[in-house]
């Protein structure tokens, strides 16, 4: 399930201790979780702010009793959940997790004259082929398949020296953004 990220959302949480978190009302200036676009179910990126204590971490928001359960991904408290007081507030922010760019690899084949099948690892969802500089359309296996995640087979025949570039893209996930504001802010 993608994170989503909100505007400008957040809430005091009276909650002590480490478990999920009841959330309070919205700070002033700010949202709720709901206002901002929050349903139920939802995962949410969250940062905990309680005196000079702070956790980071992805919960799932429930709407009924206005809770948000708490994965730490890191903390003031070595990485693990920080006890609150019942003073807390949290927020939904992005991390630079949420914003890291899809990379990828490009493997280069110089064919041999009938060549139809080049191996080289790739997500089948992530990948495009190239023969001498032009693009192959692997729809319906009109001039490439590329399905298996190990070989590359040409519907025709390669002739000798031709290039075969096969560009394997990292998967990626983006964070379910629920305002066009958010982007701007993070810069993208």
């Amino acid at each position: 399930m993608p994170i989503k990220l909100l505007n400008r959302a957040k809430m005091t949480t009276s909650t002590t201790g480490t478990g999920t978190l009841t959330l309070g009302s919205a700070e002033q200036g700010f949202q709720s979780f709901a206002d901002a676009g929050a349903v139920n179910g939802d995962m949410i990126r969250y940062v905990i702010e309680d005196g000079n204590n702070w956790e980071i971490g992805t919960g799932t928001y429930t709407a009924s009793g206005t809770t948000l359960t708490r994965t730490v991904a890191e903390s003031s408290n070595s990485g693990s959940a920080i006890s609150l007081t019942g003073s807390a507030s949290v927020f939904a922010s992005a991390t630079a997790e949420d914003l890291k760019p899809q990379t990828y690899t490009s493997t280069l084949f110089t064919a041999t004259a009938g060549q139809t099948t080049f191996t080289v690892s790739y997500d089948p969802d992530q990948v495009q082929v190239f023969m001498n500089g032009v693009l192959l359309i692997s729809d319906s296996n009109t001039d490439v398949t590329a399905t298996s995640g190990t070989q590359i087979v040409l519907t025709e025949a390669a002739e000798a020296g031709d290039l075969i570039e096969v560009v394997a893209w990292s998967s990626f996930e983006a964070a379910e953004i629920n305002d066009i504001e958010a982007i701007a802010l993070a810069g993208l």
